[in-house]
């Protein structure tokens, strides 16, 4: 068989705290091979975040993994030692945050920036981290890239930090890259930019990468496989195609119907009712329940996933037709 890039199972991230566990992340299973990208969607507060955090092994008190396999290239992360686990952080496992300043130092020059972060994995002359720097912000779009490393963060705009955010994570040709909402505060017009050049990226060196979003518009447009969270489980799992243009699971259909292109022109927007469950206040089987039209008694039950390797979802009244009503 052959080896996947990322193989999770089961995982589990809780937080203990004085009124209870929070189960942030509750059972997830997740593939993803080279030159992939997969599209980790769902409302706030779903987990999307922690399952990414919890993948990096940067999870703080009180939060904790409890269960689960998270296997890199073959190599069990979760039996991997603080040392090792840095080792692979920012070299073979990059991540790409919302907010450019969680990456970036202001009061540094970029080229510092990203020559430090060379010469952290790797021993070579501060010549050559400049050289390499240079090439990954030309690599991500920024012009002359030759004077701009030498600028500070505050004389790039919201669009061009974030580019080099995107450079920073590219330094060491990463096997992997996480990135979490990492266009969500820039205008389409930059946003579309960026999209296209990391789909380019992500074929061209043959990397994986998980694209943590609340936008179904931008993960079909920008990725191979989705991946719908809520209340930290993934309710459905397939090809971009099939879970967007055949969704089956109510809340997948919800989500859709929400996308103002869905909705007839000068028509109120459609909403899913309710409000995603408090992380102290889940309710008993199906989460989705009190919100869901299609739900009876056995939804008091937890539903099992259902379907195959390439293509599952959890519930037991699934949508059968395209463009069913949640």
């Amino acid at each position: 068989m052959t080896e996947h890039l990322l193989d999770v199972r089961g995982l589990r991230t809780w937080f203990e705290t004085p009124k209870g566990t929070v189960k942030a992340v509750d059972g997830v299973d997740l593939t993803l091979e080279r030159g992939e990208i997969l599209g980790l969607v769902g409302e706030s507060g779903s987990g999307k975040s922690i399952t990414g955090f919890s993948l990096l092994g940067l999870v703080d008190a009180p939060g904790k993994i409890v269960e689960g396999e998270i296997r890199f290239l073959g190599e069990d992360l979760r039996a991997a030692s603080h040392r090792r686990l840095r080792a692979l952080r920012g070299n073979r496992i990059a991540m790409i945050f919302q907010d450019p300043m969680m990456t970036l130092n202001p009061v540094l020059r970029i080229g510092t920036q990203m020559i430090e972060t060379v010469q952290a994995h790797e021993r070579v002359s501060k010549a050559e981290a400049r050289a390499r720097a240079r090439d990954a912000l030309g690599m991500v779009g920024i012009p002359h890239p030759e004077e701009r490393i030498d600028a500070y963060p505050h004389e790039f705009s919201g669009g061009m930090r974030q580019r080099v955010a995107i450079a920073i994570a590219l330094l060491h040709r990463p096997d992997l890259i996480i990135a979490d909402e990492p266009t969500t505060a820039l205008d389409v017009t930059i946003q579309s930019q960026i999209l296209s050049e990391v789909q380019t990226l992500t074929r061209d060196l043959g990397m994986g990468m998980i694209w943590i979003s609340h936008d179904l518009g931008v993960v079909g447009q920008l990725a191979q496989k989705v991946a719908v969270m809520y209340a930290g489980r993934i309710v459905e799992r397939g090809s971009v195609d099939e879970v967007l243009d055949r969704p089956r699971h109510p809340y997948t259909r919800g989500l859709l119907d929400s996308l103002p292109m869905e909705n007839d022109r000068g028509q109120p927007l459609r909403q899913i009712p309710g409000n995603a469950p408090p992380p102290l206040g889940r309710p008993e089987g199906c989460p989705f329940r009190p919100r869901c039209a299609r739900a009876t008694d056995a939804c008091l039950e937890e539903p099992a996933e259902t379907g195959s390797a390439a293509r599952a979802w959890r519930c037991f009244h699934p949508l059968d037709q395209i463009g069913a009503s949640a």
